[in-house]
């Protein structure tokens, strides 16, 4: 290729509007728009076109320059045919490539934790799932790592898939309005298109990896007649922590409602922390297949709060899985008028003690007061010392709910099978073998029953028994009991009953034959 040799080259420089044709390889600056230009020569020089080419600078339109994108591909190991054929490959713009992923700062949020973003995060929402009914509008909106401060509600729209970098990386905060505006009651609420709740239905919702927060005490993700939605990987976090949760809390980390006609329907939380708020998860509207499952709940006063105050019939299919409860001041889950809900493989750390772990119950740890409900391999740190009275580990209220504490018992109802037990009985000594609660938490009578299935062992002499227990828990001198039992030998073991209100103590006295002996036991028991 044969070489010109320049002897001089020119340049000119003014307004970008005033710009000319240039001579070939002739330079001009437009001082306006800070851009470069050379001039392509002519035809007959060899230039494809008269006219003038920009010289890339620091101020460039990429965009506006480079009109086509092809993908390649190539890292493959060859150039992938995106076309009908090689020759013919789809192209798009790069406007239209880079629009096919959103972030909320492309609309104008910061997430420096001191610019206010509210409006900047509704603006994205309102534009990409609410401004047009056209479903080709939406796009998932990209949250890079950040805290995005807001001192209004963020509202959520059907459709919207909002997505970070991590529940702790990508921070939707609520702070305190400084101006004395009122507090916003909720942090996060799901809306219809006109930014409405309870007027129609709300669908099709997807969150991940991201937290909500809240410096105040309001509800923190408020899930109004939503269907077919998915929340996962999420820190929802309220202002409190343990030593700071009152028993008379109720904002909750996620609150869920509807109507009669907009039931929440199929709404997935999974891999969520929630901790700050007087309850993690409350419902008392009539719903359908709510699951939350891989969970961790702390600091709360209460874990799960299932019709407290029904509305429409209560609650019914919550599925409560798989979840880690800690740090929760009463009850981990308390079913109250909901039906048809079960918890399952739950495991239940610090709760029920007011916060002063195991040694100090308070209150029950899973509390079903209402029928066909279900609790089924929840696991409780809870020893038997506390589990007794009001403060059992499971406490069913209803005839027809179904327990399976498998550390403990299984209970149906109003029966009741515990595992068996293994203990000593001291020769020559008198002494308590177990205390019973006989308090009836189904009739007014507090009438309470027991029967103690058991073998003894004692220096090759083997009896088998059932002592049977009856009582009337608030009139003293109503106890009665009865044993029937067999032995190969006189085995010097007799039992005694006591009581003392409602508690029953069942006793033993072993004769001095210079052998200890050993008892095997369960209790089945009707409350």
């Amino acid at each position: 290729m044969p070489i010109t040799q320049i002897s001089k080259i020119t340049h000119r420089k003014g307004l970008d509007e005033n710009l000319p044709q240039l001579a070939g390889a002739e330079l001009g600056w437009a001082l306006d728009a800070r851009k470069l230009y050379i001039g392509n020569g002519t035809i007959t020089d060899g230039a494809p076109t008269v006219g003038n080419t920009e010289v890339l600078t620091q101020y460039s339109d990429i965009l506006g320059i480079a009109t086509s994108y092809t993908y390649k591909g190539t890292a493959t190991g060859y150039e992938v045919i995106s076309g009908p054929s090689a020759s013919h490959p789809t192209t798009r713009s790069l406007q239209q490539k880079f629009d096919d992923f959103v972030s909320v700062r492309d609309f104008g949020a910061k997430g420096d934790g001191v610019t206010d973003d509210t409006t900047a995060i509704n603006r994205a929402l309102t534009e990409l799932y609410t401004r047009e009914v056209n479903h080709e509008i939406r796009r998932s909106l990209f949250f890079p790592a950040g805290t995005y401060k807001v001192t209004d509600t963020i509202k959520i729209p059907s459709y919207a898939k909002l997505y970070g970098e991590g529940a702790k990386s990508s921070t939707i905060k609520y702070y305190s309005p400084n101006n004395g505006a009122t507090v916003a009651s909720n942090v996060v609420k799901t809306t219809d298109s006109n930014n409405q709740s309870g007027v129609s239905t709300v669908t099709d919702i997807e969150i991940s990896s991201m937290g909500f927060m809240s410096d105040e005490n309001n509800d923190i993700l408020y899930i109004d007649g939503v269907t077919n939605s998915s929340f996962v990987n999420m820190t929802i976090r309220g202002p409190k922590t343990a030593a700071t949760i009152l028993s008379t809390d109720v904002n909750a980390c996620i609150k869920i409602n509807g109507t009669a006609l907009l039931v929440p329907e199929n709404i997935t939380f999974d891999n969520c922390v929630t901790s700050g708020t007087g309850t993690g998860m409350h419902i008392d509207i009539k719903c359908k297949g709510i699951t939350l499952s891989n969970s961790k709940l702390s600091a709360h006063c209460k874990g799960v709060l299932l019709g407290q105050t029904p509305l429409n019939g209560g609650p019914t299919g919550v599925r409560i899985t798989q979840n880690i409860f800690d740090d929760i001041m009463k009850q981990g889950i308390d079913i109250d008028t909901a039906s048809m809900n079960i918890s399952a493989f739950n495991t239940f750390y610090d709760v029920g003690n007011n916060f002063n772990g195991n040694g100090n119950p308070f209150t029950t740890i899973v509390d079903i007061s209402n029928a066909d409900n279900v609790s089924i391999g929840d696991m409780f740190t809870r020893p038997d010392a506390d589990a007794v009275g009001n403060y059992a580990r499971i406490n069913l209220n209803e005839l027809s709910s179904t327990a399976f504490d498998l550390s403990k018992k299984i209970m149906l109802g109003t029966y009741a099978r515990e595992v068996g037990k293994v203990t000593t009985l001291t020769n020559g000594a008198t002494a308590n073998v177990f205390v019973v609660d006989l308090t009836n938490k189904h009739t007014d009578s507090n009438l309470g029953t027991f029967n103690m299935d058991y073998a003894i062992e004692r220096n090759g002499t083997v009896r088998t028994g059932t002592l049977s227990v009856a009582t009337d828990g608030g009139a003293p001198g109503t106890l009665t009991y009865n044993e029937t039992y067999n032995e190969n030998a006189v085995s010097g073991i007799t039992f005694s009953v006591t009581q003392t209100g409602t508690d029953v103590s069942v006793n033993y006295t072993a004769s001095n034959t210079g052998n200890n002996a050993t008892l095997s036991y369960s209790l089945e028991r009707l409350y």
